[in-house]
């Protein structure tokens, strides 16, 4: 038989695309969680540069005080003859209106939106170096007895002991004993926040333990700590990342409860929760005052959800079809 089989190109060829670039096309094609990532890093964006706004040009210095228009909603246009243009709101416009003491909320916000970054990620960061290094000691070392009881009961156990108290008023008991500083809020929300990512780094170690890359790898050539250090601590890594990206916004609410509470960063200094916080006096008056900062918190927290669980679903492995 002379039968003729046509085989297209696409076919012949395979995908030259890597793993990441299939993974993050999946992620792409999530429209919902694909639009929430970009709305972080324009969030992020905004913080680094409102920073420097802030601090450098006098247009968004959010302490500037114009008693004589306190109270303007939204889009009002800057018309005073008593306040210096110079010391005018950006493009003439107050687009979130002002407080009560006349200040511009837009300004505020761009304050309160790296301040509140700036404490989330950071607590973050302490969240994650603790919590991985104490999940991983106890995956790795958990079966080396101490005396009669092993490495991995003592961590968990005091992992347990943390989980038996309300997080969010371990934090407030702390903070309250504390002299209010930002970093101090950034140090407690850090080490009070760990628990969940050492339990889930721990199961990771647990599972990695019978693979059988690891039984070729623990060969004896090895010391212990450099096993640790360079194999097995990077090898969970990439199944943490996304899994746990979307509790990565607990930070950002403690804050602002913190602040709203009087217990966070304090006065001059803004942030969306005392900013939240002055606006609740005025809730019929000037509603701007409370649905600016309220929604704000709102959106950047569904934003890391979304977006982790979008990330999740495209990269996480166990995930894969």
């Amino acid at each position: 038989m002379n039968g003729s089989i046509t085989i297209s190109g696409k076919d012949t060829f395979p995908s030259s695309k890597g793993l990441f670039q299939e993974r993050w096309d999946i992620f792409k094609r999530n429209r919902i969680a694909y639009g929430s990532f970009w709305s972080l890093i324009s969030m992020f964006v905004l913080a680094f540069f409102g920073k420097i706004f802030t601090q450098y040009i006098i247009i968004f210095d959010p302490k500037i005080v114009r008693l004589s228009e306190k109270f303007l909603p939204p889009l009002t246009i800057f018309t005073s003859t008593t306040t210096p243009k110079e010391e005018g709101p950006a493009l003439g416009v107050y687009l979130f209106g002002t407080d009560e003491l006349g200040r511009d909320v837009f300004a505020r916000m761009l304050e309160g939106t790296s301040v509140s970054l700036s404490v989330g990620f950071v607590a973050i960061g302490i969240m994650l170096t603790v919590g991985i290094f104490f999940g991983g000691i106890a995956g790795y070392y958990g079966r080396v007895k101490l005396g009669f009881i092993t490495v991995d009961t003592i961590i968990m156990r005091f992992v347990d002991i943390m989980l038996c108290f309300p997080t969010f008023f371990l934090i407030l008991t702390v903070v309250a004993l504390l002299p209010p500083s930002i970093y101090n809020i950034m140090i407690v929300i850090g080490l009070t926040s760990w628990m969940g990512t050492a339990r889930f780094v721990r199961a990771e170690f647990l599972s990695l333990r019978i693979s059988i890359l690891l039984l070729l790898l623990e060969v004896r050539l090895f010391l212990n700590g450099v096993l640790y250090l360079f194999i097995w601590f990077p090898m969970p890594l990439h199944l943490f990342w996304f899994p746990q990206l979307w509790v990565w916004h607990r930070p950002f609410p403690t804050e602002s409860a913190l602040s709203f509470l009087g217990f966070g960063v304090q006065p001059p200094d803004a942030t969306w929760g005392n900013i939240l916080s002055d606006g609740k006096n005025f809730l019929f008056d000037a509603p701007w005052l409370t649905f600016i900062p309220g929604i704000t918190i709102l959106l950047v927290v569904l934003a890391f959800n979304l977006c982790g669980e979008g990330l999740r679903e495209a990269f996480n492995p166990k995930l894969k079809t």
